[in-house]
């Protein structure tokens, strides 16, 4: 029998002095204890274990069965009596063996882990291990940090819980595992909580740091990912409640708001190897992005925060996250970058952020990503959302700050969407300075008419794809329609009269040669899918159209027609504002005439 075969071994060895253990030894105890565990004697093996007189022996080779034991843990069922055998076994093995080479050993059975077994191997292995930790003398800092890193690293391939069901489900385990790891970290926050307690000039920060790694990764995975709203029907949310153990312990070690403000606190690891320094960067930058998120939108650690910045100052302290989350394609990130946006904005008055703010490289750039936001993300309400956002920025800044941002937005929009609408704002922009009794300059006069050069032309000329940019014309010709009808030629509050001839020449001109070309191109065309069609033995045939420089996906003909008259329809309702431009120019400078006459 297996239990024979060890107790033999067992006699030999407790003749022996500790230093006369040779590796013979090791290897017949491992295979021995193996085989008990495999063979169902779980319960001998325990009372062995439990021995007094093999305590020397467990001590120097007990370590060798956690392999067999963690497999075989995982063999009995939940209410098996033979497994709670085994986990006995377990926690005898962690209050007699050697720190050392038990912390090396289950070090090794968690990073052997894969697939489902990773969450349950790491719940089964982190309270012997944070006792073997607590037990160590030297080098303990670096083991905890080893730990921790080695958990993180086995966790992070998972994928993170996101709707409802799943983080009720918790299928792998996850939302479980986080917590547990942090529990795992508590008696290390609170050493070194205690050694700051007691000097002020505490300098042993090896243990310290290694937490603060941990709190960092944990900022980037899972909480970065994770869906961190309040949820009906869940009563504790196991990410919220993760997020907010996260903020106790930088808090407690005094890092919360160092890191809130500082951007780069800590040592930062120094890299011979540019790639390794661009990821560390990355990380970093992935984990103060969610923090400020977790403080500013969920308000986690919000009571420790102090109540004298200004809204501008916090504004201008998150600029760097948010463009750091609207870089992102995740839906989780980059609706975390567009809550953290959102949330700054709120605090603030309309009008009340200074124009030198655009100096910053960061509010010249998070505007632009969240245009790209607006027209590439595939997520309706997320683009929704981010042209919101859009207004709420634009209305925030003092009339220096709009008109800078209204010349950058329409230089790097490259959108014709985004132009007319900010086309749309500028029009709002003239039409407070020429009602309100300010004395604003920048939506006036010679300003205004730099700021018309942008907008009253043809990127193109006559060549111009009008289909394309229709959205931009439209927006520009009514703009032009309202300066005519509310400045007179005689106040000419807006400039706009002294610039006529050049709006005609680079606007008027090149739009009716470009709609007579446009028009006469589509006409071709329908004329064309006529014929064919009256050709063809079928109207159902499929074929291509090309529309605007772009290949449209396989359509019947009579879809395609749809599509071309769909296009000279929008001609023709760009032709009918441009006549009615011109109709209005013509009065006033008519009534103008007759007044001098």
């Amino acid at each position: 029998m297996a239990i024979d075969e060890l107790q033999a071994i067992i006699q030999r060895c407790q003749i022996l002095e500790e230093a006369d253990f040779k590796g013979e030894d090791f290897n017949l105890f491992q295979v021995a204890g193996q085989k008990c565990l495999e063979d169902g004697y779980a319960a001998q093996l325990l009372e062995v274990i439990q021995n007094e007189k093999n305590k020397v022996i467990i001590k120097n080779m007990g370590w060798n069965l956690i392999s067999p034991l963690v497999r075989c843990i995982f063999m009995y069922k939940q209410e098996d009596d033979k497994r709670e055998h085994c986990l006995k076994i377990l926690d005898q093995l962690a209050q007699l063996c050697n720190p050392k080479e038990l912390f090396l050993g289950l070090l090794e059975q968690i990073e052997q882990a894969s697939g489902e077994q990773v969450c349950q191997t790491v719940m089964l292995l982190l309270q012997p291990l944070q006792t073997v930790l607590l037990k160590l003398q030297n080098k303990k800092a670096y083991s905890v940090g080893l730990s921790l890193a080695m958990v993180m690293n086995q966790l992070t391939p998972l994928p993170v819980p996101y709707t409802k069901q799943q983080i009720q489900e918790d299928k792998l385990g996850l939302c479980q595992c986080c917590n547990a790891v942090v529990d795992f970290a508590k008696p290390f926050v609170n050493e070194v909580v205690k050694n700051m307690e007691k000097s002020s000039e505490y300098n042993d920060m090896e243990l310290k740091e290694e937490l603060l790694k941990f709190c960092m990764k944990s900022l980037k995975y899972p909480l970065l990912t994770a869906q961190l709203e309040q949820l009906e029907g869940i009563e504790e949310h196991p990410f919220r409640h993760f997020a907010t153990e996260i903020i106790d312990i930088l808090w407690d070690i005094r890092e919360l708001i160092p890191l809130v403000f500082l951007h780069c606190k800590g040592k930062s690891p120094h890299w011979e190897n540019q790639e390794f320094a661009d990821i560390e960067r990355k990380n970093s930058a992935d984990s103060l992005a969610c923090l400020s998120y977790l403080m500013f939108v969920q308000h986690f650690g919000i009571d420790c925060f102090p109540v004298v910045f200004s809204p501008s100052y916090l504004l201008q302290c998150n600029m760097m996250h948010i463009e750091v989350l609207l870089k992102r394609t995740e839906e989780s990130m980059l609706s975390k970058g567009l809550d953290l946006f959102e949330s700054c904005l709120l605090r603030m008055e309309d009008n009340s952020l200074l124009h030198q703010y655009l100096e910053f490289r960061d509010f010249i750039n998070v505007p632009q990503d969240l245009v790209k936001v607006m027209t590439l993300c595939p997520i309706e309400h997320l683009r929704k959302k981010s042209l919101n956002i859009l207004q709420l920025f634009i209305d925030k800044f003092d009339t220096e700050g709009k008109y800078t941002l209204f010349r950058c937005l329409l230089k790097t929009s490259n959108h014709a969407g985004v132009e007319g609408y900010i086309i749309k704002n500028i029009k709002d922009q003239i039409h407070l300075s020429l009602t309100k009794a300010c004395d604003n300059i920048w939506f006036r006069g010679h300003h205004l008419i730099s700021l018309l050069d942008l907008v009253l032309l043809l990127p193109e000329g006559a060549e111009t794809d009008l289909l394309q940019n229709s959205d931009r014309i439209m927006a520009s010709l009514n703009l032009l329609r309202y300066l005519v009808i509310k400045d007179c030629e005689s106040d000419n509050q807006t400039g706009v009269w002294t610039t006529l001839a050049k709006i005609e020449q680079n606007f008027l001109k090149p739009l009716h040669v470009g709609l007579n070309m446009s028009k006469a191109h589509y006409e071709a065309e329908i004329k064309n899918k006529k014929e064919n069609r009256r050709e063809a033995h079928s109207s159902n045939t499929v074929c291509s159209v090309t529309v605007s420089g772009e290949k449209m996906p396989a359509m019947t003909t009579e879809m395609q027609l749809q599509v071309l008259h769909s296009a000279l329809f929008t001609f023709d309702l760009i032709e009918s504002v441009l006549a009615r431009v011109e109709e209005l120019i013509e009065v006033k400078i008519k009534a103008v005439t007759d007044e001098n006459s």
